[in-house]
């Protein structure tokens, strides 16, 4: 099938359930180059950041992914600018509540995975009160990784198993990775079947780590608030064409 505008959305859902594709993680890298490229304050590019991102996640819904996750807000991130970081809150703040009722009513079910206690208490009350509203939800699992470090969820994962050894619950050769993954923010979901970033950069950034063990990596030069729906398609398409082996 080739990456045109012409492709249709049947035709996407046709594939997405052929290759039994059913989770899609994404770092979305690019938002200051692109502000920069376009002598844009960086600030702006975080706007159309979301913006991008609004519309992938009802794609992804439309198409028949199980889960989508992203990556918004690394643990390293609060090393930028205060102002940056600042803008960053507000944004999450206001795009949160603008769309909360929206993919309420289509069915998106939405949780934050991360370290959530660094953020502003009424960041927090939003998070919680996004994440009980659509808990029913049948439809799409949409993550959003913010103030998320890979190894950080590793080490507390393998905190809670050393706790239950201290207390005698279970035997350090009983441990196994479905205990670990078990204590994983992503548990009850499959692990990602593809791993896009966008930005050109060919690294993992803290993102997955264990999750994405197998998963297959498409990277691609565009930048995140260029990231269209037909580009979706083609890293849907290219993930198509791959044959997974999982290391055998």
């Amino acid at each position: 099938m080739s990456t045109t505008s012409t492709t249709t959305l049947s035709e996407m859902a046709e594939l997405v359930q052929s290759v039994h594709l059913r989770h899609v993680a994404i770092i979305m890298d690019g938002n200051r180059r692109w502000a920069k490229k376009k002598h844009m304050p960086t600030l702006l590019g975080h706007k159309k950041g979301v913006d991008a991102l609004r519309n992938l996640v009802r794609y992804s819904q439309d198409v028949g992914l199980e889960a989508l996750t992203v990556y918004a807000f690394s643990t390293e991130n609060w090393q930028r600018g205060t102002e940056e970081v600042g803008y960053l809150m507000k944004l999450f703040l206001e795009a949160l509540a603008g769309e909360l009722e929206a993919m309420h009513q289509n069915n998106v079910r939405i949780r934050f995975i991360g370290d959530l206690s660094a953020f502003p208490e009424t960041l927090r009350n939003l998070m919680q009160t996004a994440h009980d509203k659509t808990a029913n939800n049948t439809g799409i699992r949409f993550q959003i990784a913010a103030n998320y470090g890979g190894r950080h969820e590793i080490v507390n994962s393998m905190r809670q198993l050393g706790q239950a050894i201290q207390a005698g619950e279970m035997q350090p050769d009983e441990i196994t990775e479905a205990h670990v993954q078990a204590l994983l923010y992503t548990q009850d979901l499959p692990d990602p079947d593809l791993l896009i970033r966008t930005g050109g950069e060919y690294r993992i950034s803290n993102y997955l780590l264990w999750q994405c063990a197998y998963a297959e990596f498409y990277v691609t030069e565009t930048l995140w608030p260029d990231f269209t729906i037909e580009a979706f398609n083609a890293a849907l398409q290219e993930f198509a064409r791959r044959e997974r082996r999982y290391g055998q």
